[in-house]
């Protein structure tokens, strides 16, 4: 009995000196893999990997404005940033006294060096003189919610001045949403949308056949042309 016990015990010494230099192989193993991995890359890279900066550029100041004919426009600007730093951008227009009437979409583009791009825009529209100081038009105001009772949809008007609204959803669709046009009051109660290229539809946009009726609750009718908008009219009533 006393042998049997005798070789359990030496049994148990063996295995326990086995775990032990098991162990010991297993952490001198980790030990020596972390010896060979070396973090100190060289600055913009990771391993073998080089690190990519992507600019980001936003514009300062409102997102759709409006200015006279014949009227200095003072841009804003916009901010643009590449890895923590101010990077230059460039403008698509330039919007001088000189400039024509009309809406105009301004380009902010800031890149690196790798020629990866970041943009935001502005719209700004250049009212006929005669409009913007057209004392009807000064007077009026269209601002407000108007519905579009078809679809039971919303659009909203908020005045930029000189006769100028930013139109949101002109379509009175459920998709419009959060889409923006220009719209303008160019004289007693007439309305359009100047035909301008929209960078929120993605191409051209105008309307036709309007009429805008004041007396509450104020109504108005015009078909906007659009992408898939087709030529139907769509009316609309101020809530």
């Amino acid at each position: 009995m006393v042998g049997k016990v005798k070789r359990i015990m030496q049994l148990k010494n063996i295995n326990m000196k086995l775990s032990s230099v098991i162990i010991s192989v297993v952490i001198v193993s980790i030990v020596a893999s972390c010896n060979k991995t070396d973090f100190n890359y060289p600055d913009g890279t990771v391993g073998k990997s080089k690190i990519i900066y992507f600019p980001a550029i936003q514009i300062i100041g409102d997102k759709i404005t409006a200015i006279a004919e014949g009227t200095a426009y003072n841009d804003p600007g916009a901010t643009a940033v590449l890895n923590g730093a101010a990077v230059q951008y460039t403008t698509s227009t330039t919007i001088t006294a000189a400039t024509s009437p009309g809406i105009y979409t301004i380009t902010y583009a800031a890149a690196n060096a790798e020629g990866f791009t970041a943009s935001d825009f502005r719209i700004v529209a250049v009212v006929p003189a005669a409009v913007a100081t057209d004392p009807t038009v000064l007077a009026n105001d269209f601002s407000g919610t108007y519905l579009r009772a078809a679809t039971g949809v919303t659009s909203t008007w908020t005045s930029i001045g000189f006769g100028a609204y930013a139109v949101e959803n002109p379509g009175g669709a459920g998709v419009g949403v959060g889409l923006y046009v220009v719209a303008e009051n160019n004289g007693g109660n007439s309305i359009t949308i100047p035909e301008q290229d929209s960078p929120y539809y993605g191409g051209t946009v105008s309307s036709s056949g309007e009429t805008y009726n004041p007396n509450p609750p104020a109504t108005y009718t015009w078909v906007f042309h659009a992408a898939g908008y087709g030529t139907g009219p769509r009316t609309f009533t101020k809530q």
